[in-house]
């Protein structure tokens, strides 16, 4: 059996073609790795053609583009086989909609609110403007909704195999409900002229049948379908009759018929750009396809979770990975019910199995981005996080801070802005708010001037001036979310909203009046408190908990996917959860931050890669060691900009692509320029979609709601001319010398970066093929196919590794593959030293002690002393040549530890890195140290 908590996880991204079959046919490789447990992207079933699956449409079966349900097994029976654990990506918080796939939706669509599931969407039904009844505004038009009807676009259809009526725009299915059946049987027989047919009279008598209000209702509707489907004859006339209903600019009567059928349905249609200010369902992010799901109703969790359980009680499943657990209404109920649900499908198996207990650990991480100090709170049953906030303690501690004043000058000087990302995150999130998620936060600002109209004390708070001061404690807010339940904040909770609350109304010029406490009052819920003027608590709940919705996407939309994409002073830093203004990470710093680590969240991932990481692991070492040569690099770039300013677009004002823009480029070049062969077609492609796709999320010059075609035109020719050898060459020469450099220097904090994620407290995640260098870009970049193969044929070579050829050869990645076994084979061997072992700094001496990190993982009186080097350009030359481990004047200090070979207590750095510029090996300790008893969360 693999162990409950995993040693090493391997996440790859299934797609139809990469399915369930070709996963197992990696697994025997990955078990040669080192690895315990396979981490797959999501495997519910997804959109059809999807290539990342977290648009789920139906998470009671397999994807069939997977493989299905057969696939599953075979890929079980291949990680029982090779004893590998199985971890799912699992998506709680949203499911796929629109399209004509995912039955829930489609219910709702027909039945309104009396649909079952309508309680499993977050929709507010009362919110669309100039509408009697109730409904969900669908914006999935590609134009506005009168030029679609009149051109025929959206029309009406009859499946004779179900009895049943939609309108289809496109691929779209949109149920007609069943109410109106009636009325549209008299219109169609009509239309057909055959009332005088038996069919038709049969059809009428049908349509005649139900009387009053919403009829035939849930209950009489299938009987009423059943019986129309089997009236012979009646599929004919209602294919002739829906003429009746058959739009178009030269049919106005047949037209204005259409209209009104669709007007009395339980949606709206509406044109895509509508969504931004007038959608009514909650959705993940900006993403019309795909709508929140309302866990928190417990028929909605028991149903989505259903195959989970099911996995979980067959053995089949040893861990999860939860999506954007942020998105969730309450997280610490989730992870309760989740836990419970765990319990039970392992007691039912323990019943089954009188040989297996029922106390094994369930691995279970969360997708959790935390801000610069924030801390993680424990949630029932959760290990830790996905990694992303250890990835960039990595990488800031590999940074050389000295060189990141100069670079600030340099970007203070191309972006004529301070080197200070706070300005950029509020500019950015009052974009957003203007633009992509305007309709949520007017759902949130209805709902809290109604709050405060319900009491005489509150009522002159005007809803202008509560949606100016809700805006401003939101472009305040300095995280993700709150983490408040129906009982109301924790202190730190408490704190945060108090803090943003002072920020906000230091921002504020008006009359205060109280608005302010008001709104602080209403987002802890001590409105509620006893002694407190009535307000009504279910809106008052309502609002604080969908607060703490709105702001895990506005920040993620602000910070992630605009800010990250105009400030540029160091692209390394431009990560997941990162801080692109820091200022690097001090030596004792990050080995406090790895101590509190062993004692809090010993057992969280520690990724480097992601699906979701904005470049390749070694793209990002590669751009985190400009900074140890900022001379050079400031200097590279003002030639390069001379050199290629006869390629920009420029017309007055005008310019393509910016100065800042242009900047980013230089980086990302140097970032994933291929060392070995030149840069071909593939690869100008590559980094024309990189550079279209990052300008649009910068919403600077062009935006994906408003596409600048000229500037984005002229930055594909400006990438196009400027890796043209024809029209740059003294330009290539010279990026193509200063990016050999740089990839050795990224090289080495490669081996750096990956020796720290494989010892540090945490499970070592290993992203789909970063075995050998990652040079990718952000998605859909970094998701193309990995060739296993390769990888698998490499690694017998590399069972008594020869680190001299391999250093040698390095740009092939061979050297990064045979690193990576030898680390997963220690972990192996050490499982209990870096499972479960304490962190202990090591001292180091010596002039060049600061470009050293030493440490020691102890388990009893097991051991494994890991050294490794940072700010390498001192010693290679700047990046000319690999580094001789003799010219590192530094010493470790590893009294109370005994390693095999080596006597005293002082281990010199040229005996460390004589093989290899980093070091793990086994020691024992002097005493034995008991760690700390660890709370199982299982």
């Amino acid at each position: 059996m693999p162990p409950a908590i995993p040693l090493a996880t391997y996440r790859l991204q299934l797609t139809a073609d990469f399915d369930f079959d070709k996963a197992a046919a990696v697994v025997p490789y990955l078990k040669a790795l080192g690895i315990t447990h396979l981490y797959a992207s999501p495997v519910m079933k997804a959109r059809k053609g999807s290539t990342h699956g977290y648009d789920t449409v139906d998470h009671g079966q397999f994807n069939p583009e997977l493989g299905g349900e057969a696939g599953f097994t075979r890929l079980s029976q291949a990680l029982q086989q090779h004893d590998l654990g199985l971890i799912i990506d699992f998506v709680p918080n949203h499911v796929g909609v629109h399209f004509a796939d995912n039955p829930w939706w489609l219910d709702v669509l027909e039945w309104g609110q009396a649909s079952p599931h309508a309680a499993s969407f977050d929709i507010d039904w009362d919110q669309l403007a100039y509408r009697a009844r109730g409904g969900v505004l669908l914006p999935i038009l590609g134009a506005s909704y009168g030029e679609a009807l009149e051109r025929g676009d959206i029309e009406l259809r009859y499946d004779p195999d179900e009895g049943s009526f939609a309108a289809w725009y496109f691929e779209h299915r949109l149920p007609i409900a069943p109410e109106r059946y009636g009325e549209m049987l008299r219109i169609v027989v009509k239309e057909a002229d055959a009332a005088e047919t038996e069919p038709g009279k049969r059809l009428l008598s049908l349509a005649t049948r139900y009387t009053g209000l919403r009829r035939p209702n849930r209950k009489e509707a299938p009987g009423f379908k059943s019986e129309l489907r089997e009236i012979t004859g009646a599929a004919d006339i209602i294919k002739r009759g829906l003429a009746a209903y058959r739009a178009g600019k030269d049919r106005p009567a047949q037209t204005l018929t259409l209209h009104h059928l669709l007007e009395r349905q339980h949606y709206k249609l509406g044109h895509w750009r509508l969504a931004s200010s007038d959608i009514n369902y909650r959705r993940f992010f900006d993403v019309n396809g795909l709508a929140g799901l309302r866990v928190e109703d417990a028929s909605t969790f028991a149903a989505t979770h259903r195959l989970v359980k099911q996995l979980i009680a067959d053995g089949k499943l040893q861990g999860i990975r939860l999506d954007h657990i942020d998105g969730l209404r309450d997280p610490a109920q989730y992870c309760q019910r989740l836990r419970r649900l765990v319990r039970d499908a392992q007691s039912n198996t323990a019943q089954g199995n009188t040989t297996q207990g029922n106390t094994k650990p369930f691995y279970t991480v969360i997708e959790k981005i935390l801000c610069e100090h924030e801390r993680l709170p424990h949630f029932a049953g959760v290990q830790g996080t996905t990694g992303y906030e250890w990835m960039n303690v990595i990488t800031h501690v590999l940074i050389d801070s000295k060189g990141l004043e100069a670079l600030d000058e340099t970007w203070r000087q191309i972006s004529n802005r301070p080197p200070r990302l706070v300005p950029y995150v509020k500019d950015a999130k009052r974009r957003v708010l203007e633009t992509l998620l305007t309709s949520e936060f007017t759902v949130l600002t209805r709902l809290l001037a109604r709050i405060a109209n319900g009491h005489y004390s509150t009522r002159d708070f005007s809803a202008d001036s509560l949606r100016q001061a809700l805006e401003l404690y939101v472009l305040h807010f300095p995280v993700y979310r709150t983490y408040l339940t129906h009982s109301g904040p924790t202190a730190a909770d408490r704190k945060l909203i108090d803090d943003t609350i002072a920020r906000a109304r230091r921002d504020w010029f008006a009359a205060d009046e109280g608005i302010f406490d008001f709104l602080r009052d209403a987002l802890t819920m001590d409105l509620l408190k006893p002694g407190r003027p009535p307000h009504s608590a279910p809106r008052v709940r309502r609002f604080a908990l969908k607060v703490q919705q709105f702001t895990g996407p506005m920040m993620a939309k602000s910070l992630e996917d605009t800010a990250f994409y105009q400030f540029h002073r160091l692209l390394a830093l431009n990560e997941v959860g990162g801080d692109p203004a820091s200022t690097g990470l001090s030596i004792p710093a990050f080995h406090q931050a790895m101590q509190a680590r062993a004692r809090e969240w010993p057992q969280g991932m520690t990724a480097t890669a992601t699906h979701d990481t904005k470049r390749g692991e070694d793209a990002r070492t590669r751009i985190a060691s400009l900074s140890e040569i900022p001379g050079e690099w400031t200097s590279a770039v003002a030639r390069w900009k001379v050199l290629n300013a006869p390629h920009l677009a420029l017309h007055g004002n005008f310019r393509a692509p910016s100065a800042t823009f242009e900047y980013m480029l230089y980086q990302t070049l140097l970032g994933v320029w291929p060392v070995q062969a030149p840069a071909d077609a593939a690869f100008i492609e590559r980094i024309q979609a990189y550079a279209l796709k990052a300008a649009r999320e910068g919403k600077e010059e062009t935006s994906w709601l408003n596409p600048h075609e000229a500037y984005e035109n002229g930055i594909r020719d400006f990438i196009a001319k400027i890796l043209d050898p024809d029209q740059s060459a003294e330009f290539l020469q010279a990026l193509q010398t200063l990016a050999r450099r740089v990839a050795l220097l990224g090289t080495l904090n490669s081996l750096s970066q990956l020796t720290l994620k494989a010892t540090l407290p945490g499970v070592p995640d290993f992203y789909q093929g970063t075995e050998f260098w990652d040079l990718s870009l952000v998605d859909p970049d970094n998701r193309r196919p990995v060739d296993f193969a390769a990888r698998h044929a490499a690694l017998p070579s590399l069972e008594a590794p020869d680190w001299s050829g391999l250093i040698k050869s390095w740009p092939d990645g061979k050297l990064k593959l045979a690193w990576t076994r030898h680390l997963l084979k220690l972990r192996n061997e050490l499982a209990d030293v870096f499972a479960q072992g304490d962190y202990q700094p090591l001292e180091v001496r010596g002039a060049h002690a600061d470009h050293v990190i030493a440490f020691a993982r102890r388990h009893g009186r097991a051991a494994a002393i890991v050294v490794v080097g940072r700010h390498f350009a001192p010693f290679t030359q700047a990046g000319r040549e690999w580094p001789a481990p003799e010219a590192i004047d530094a010493t470790i200090d590893i009294t109370g530890y005994a390693v095999p070979g080596l006597a005293g207590n002082d281990l010199p750095l040229a005996q460390a890195f004589r093989d290899c510029p980093a070091l793990v090996i086994a020691a024992r300790s002097a005493n034995a140290v008991r760690a700390p008893r660890q709370r199982v969360r299982a």
